[in-house]
C-alpha cells in the first residue's frame, strides 16, 4: 500500500490553509454584519459567499492539497471538476447565508441552512477529491467519511449562527478562529478517510499538476479576499461616510477650536 503524505512541505501548507480560513470567514462576518443592517443586503450576502466559500473553504482545501502526496504515484487535477468545486462552495454557502438572513432568528432555518451548507461543502470536498487522478487506487473508509460529513454540518450550522449574531471586530476574529479550526478538520478528517494501493489496471493520470492548476488560482482567489478585508474587514460598519465629505464643512465632522 503506497504511503499517504498529507504534510509533504511540514506544517508550512496546513499553517496557510488555516491562516487562509480563518481572513475569509473573517471577511464573511464582517459582510454580514453590514448585511444585517442594510435595506438591500443582497451584495453584503453575495461577497460573504464568495470569501468563505472561495477562500475560508475552497482555497483551504487546495492550499492543504498542495501539502498532499502519494509516495511512488503520479497526482494530476482535471480542470473543469477542480472549478466546479469552487462554485459549488460558494453557491452553497450563499444559499444558507440567504436562507438566515431571510427568516432571521428561526431555529428551523438555521437547522435547515446548516445541514444544506455543511453538505455542499462535503460535496466540495469529495468532488475536489474525484477531481485529483492518480496512478494509484484511492478508496474511503465509509465511517470516516460520514464523519467527515457531520462535522461538516456542525461547522456551517456554527458559521451561519456566528453570522447572525456576531458584533465587533475581537468577536468577529475569535468566531472566525474557531471556524478555521472546524474547516481544517473537517478536511483533515476527509483526508484521513482516504486509502491507497496500487493496480496493474491503473495507468499514468492525465490533467493538469497541482502546482500549474492550483497555484494561481488560489493566488487569484486570495488575493481578492485579501482586498476586500483590506476594505471592510476591519472597519466598523457604523463608521460615517468620509466619501461624503467633499462639498461640505468640514466642521461637520471636526470640533471647532473657538
Amino acid at each position: 500500500m503506497p504511503a499517504i503524505d498529507q504534510f509533504t512541505y511540514g506544517w508550512l501548507t496546513p499553517g496557510l490553509a488555516y491562516l487562509l480560513s480563518v481572513i475569509g470567514s473573517l471577511l464573511a462576518l464582517r459582510c454580514m454584519t453590514r448585511a444585517r443592517i442594510s435595506p438591500q443586503p443582497r451584495g453584503w450576502i453575495i461577497t460573504a459567499a464568495v470569501a468563505l466559500g472561495g477562500t475560508g473553504i475552497w482555497v483551504m482545501h487546495f492550499v492543504a492539497m498542495l501539502g498532499f502526496s502519494i509516495h511512488g504515484a503520479t497526482i494530476r487535477y482535471n480542470i473543469p471538476i477542480t472549478l466546479l468545486s469552487a462554485a459549488l462552495a460558494i453557491a452553497v454557502v450563499w444559499i444558507g447565508l440567504w436562507v438566515v438572513v431571510r427568516r432571521q432568528g428561526e431555529p428551523a432555518s438555521l437547522l435547515t441552512g446548516g445541514t444544506a451548507t455543511g453538505l455542499g461543502v462535503a460535496a466540495m470536498h469529495y468532488a475536489g477529491m474525484y477531481a485529483m487522478k492518480s496512478d494509484a487506487a484511492m478508496e474511503y473508509d465509509p465511517w470516516m467519511v460520514l464523519l467527515s460529513i457531520a462535522i461538516a454540518i456542525l461547522a456551517s450550522t456554527a458559521a451561519l449562527w456566528f453570522a447572525l449574531h456576531v458584533q465587533g471586530v475581537l468577536a468577529a476574529i475569535g468566531a472566525a478562529m474557531i471556524m478555521g479550526i472546524a474547516v481544517c478538520g473537517m478536511h483533515y478528517t476527509g483526508m484521513y478517510a482516504m486509502h491507497t494501493h496500487l493496480s496493474d489496471q491503473m495507468h499514468m493520470p492525465s490533467g493538469a499538476t497541482a502546482q500549474a492548476l492550483l497555484t494561481p488560482l488560489i493566488i487569484g482567489v486570495s488575493m481578492v479576499t485579501i482586498l476586500l478585508f483590506l476594505q471592510v474587514g476591519i472597519t466598523d460598519p457604523d463608521e460615517p461616510d468620509l466619501s461624503r465629505v467633499q462639498g461640505q464643512h468640514a466642521s461637520r465632522y471636526w470640533p471647532s477650536r473657538d
